[in-house]
């Protein structure tokens, strides 16, 4: 492989830390907007709650975008690193995402092996928590919108809590990002593979 080829997927990584921020600030803005105008409807309000929502959409859309591209990169960078570690296939580590049920458990398990093939550097409980406080904001966020709205529809307290549940997971998964894609640029410097690690 060429060195031109050997790098981390840096470009990908900023693009896709940039998207998903942008998304999450969007979505704050979208629930306020849209509480809003469910609670105090005027001739305005469905404008602007369709209007914000509509940028929210447009964002998460890229930021999801974004991400799978910089997830396949950063998979096809741990294969070459780690060619006996257990590395998802490029079509699942993207098909798994959109099966109900299934994108509850494995896109997880897939960003882990990914991360530990991708360096002898990946420290099991510091890196294995990380992921997993992003995964376990990301789905408590999406659990609390589908409660909140079946329970109390509007209540102010349902919103902060998954809004704020949103710009953690959003944080979360920049760090997540951030980590896999700096040890696969110093491990992609190396001159021989990574040894895969034993997995917990």
């Amino acid at each position: 492989m060429t060195n031109a080829a050997r790098k981390a997927p840096w470009i990908r990584a900023r693009s896709a830390q940039v998207a998903i921020a942008a998304a999450a600030v969007a979505d704050t803005f979208r629930a306020a907007a849209v509480r809003d105008h469910n609670l105090h409807r005027t001739d305005e309000s469905p404008h602007k709650s369709g209007f914000i929502s509509m940028i929210f959409l447009y964002l998460m859309t890229l930021a999801i975008a974004l991400f799978l591209v910089w997830l396949a990169r950063s998979r096809r960078n741990a294969q070459e690193l780690s060619p006996r570690a257990s590395v998802p296939s490029r079509g699942w580590t993207i098909g798994a995402w959109f099966i109900p049920v299934v994108n509850f458990f494995v896109p997880r398990q897939f960003v882990l092996d990914i991360g530990r093939a991708s360096s002898a550097s990946w420290e099991q409980k510091r890196d294995t928590t990380l992921v997993n406080l992003w995964w376990v904001a990301w789905i408590t966020h999406a659990l609390v919108l589908v409660v909140g709205g079946w329970v109390a529809p509007g209540s102010m307290a349902f919103l902060v809590v998954a809004e704020a549940l949103m710009i953690a997971a959003a944080v979360l998964l920049g760090l997540v990002i951030e980590r896999i894609t700096a040890l696969q640029g110093a491990a992609l410097g190396a001159t021989v593979p990574v040894a895969p690690l034993a997995q917990a």
